[in-house]
């Protein structure tokens, strides 16, 4: 029997968590259009679980268009309310609102920047922050860095963008590495 890979603990509910651990949790992204959804999605989360939004992540995609800024930021209210009765997705009418206006504010910085990937990693310098984690009790909730992102989203118009979320999706999109030092994908 082969034996079980050493994981970070918090992914260990089922084969979902574990999957997306393996696969996508702490490496590094660099595509705008995946950039953005997790972006979204981290704020969906706000107030619950990840894993609540991991499991309706498919239902996210197919309810705003595969997350398409573009066709997002032109959503109409009529298609806001529609959103609203999707029971796919976590139906709260500040964060479906906010996933429009974060479109909009998106599509301002990937003109600005030349892509949004330019723009989000310039905050960890362009390359990874690994960091010494020996338990996930070493992990913060927000750093100096995540307050800084927040700041700047908040001012360009994001919003469910606060510090913690942003440290979430920092370490998502693998701008910090948080995996404990045990961890295989250390």
């Amino acid at each position: 029997m082969a034996k079980e890979k050493t994981r970070c603990s918090w992914c260990l509910k089922d084969d979902l968590y574990k999957a997306y651990h393996d696969e996508e949790w702490g490496r590094p992204l660099h595509d705008d259009n995946k950039l953005f959804e997790l972006l979204c999605l981290e704020g969906a989360q706000a107030g619950l679980s990840w894993y609540t939004v991991l499991k309706k992540r498919e239902n996210y995609r197919k309810a705003f268009d595969g997350f398409d800024a573009k066709k997002m930021a032109k959503y109409t209210d009529k298609k806001k309310e529609a959103l609203l009765q999707d029971e796919g997705i976590i139906r709260n009418r500040l964060k479906v609102n906010a996933f429009v206006l974060n479109a909009q504010a998106f599509l301002a910085i990937q003109k600005e920047f030349g892509s949004f990937d330019k723009y989000i990693w310039q905050f960890v310098g362009g390359k990874p922050i690994v960091n010494n984690v020996r338990s996930l009790g070493d992990v913060p909730a927000k750093t100096p860095i995540s307050d800084a992102m927040s700041k700047d989203l908040l001012k360009r118009g994001f919003k469910f963008v606060g510090s913690t979320i942003c440290y979430a999706f920092m370490q998502a999109s693998g701008m910090v590495n948080d995996h404990v030092n045990d961890c295989w994908k250390k």
